[in-house]
């Protein structure tokens, strides 16, 4: 167990499991070996030091395995929810009157202050911003029916 122990770095567990398969090797081949010698050490030694290494190049060989917190869930990059979302939006917008969808437009989506948008549109400020209000309303009620909104 001692000899097995160094070959293992001092791993009780896997030095136990070395042990184990040495004597069930040296129990299978009991027939063939050499009883009338002084030991069976150098070849159980031998039987040892050749599984540990079998399993040294069994482990290098293969990927190593991991656990089921070896790997935590990393949140994948999916576009599919924003072109859903994208789609739901420019649907939505189709359901709003020129007027509103010219004042979402202007305001939001070229990021225009109300002042500048009444210019771009040629109406009062007063007006940009209702247009602006009750477009957003629509907004909110049309996403809110497809599952989307607040």
């Amino acid at each position: 167990m001692s000899f097995v122990l160094r070959l293992t770095g001092g791993d009780r567990q896997h030095a136990e499991d070395i042990v184990q398969e040495t004597m069930v090797r040296a129990w299978r081949e009991a027939g063939r070996l050499d009883l009338s010698g002084p030991s069976l050490m150098p070849w159980l030694s031998a039987v040892a030091r050749r599984i540990v290494i079998d399993e040294h190049r069994r482990k290098r060989s293969r990927p190593r395995e991991s656990g089921a917190d070896a790997a935590p869930d990393l949140p994948v990059d999916d576009s599919a929810a924003d072109i859903v979302l994208r789609v739901a939006v420019a649907d939505a917008l189709r359901q709003l009157t020129s007027s509103h969808r010219q004042a979402i437009s202007e305001t939001i989506l070229r990021d225009q202050t109300a002042t500048q948008a009444a210019v771009t549109l040629g109406i009062p400020v007063g007006t940009v911003k209702s247009r602006v209000h009750y477009a957003l309303r629509v907004l909110e009620v049309v996403l809110a029916e497809r599952g989307l909104g607040p």
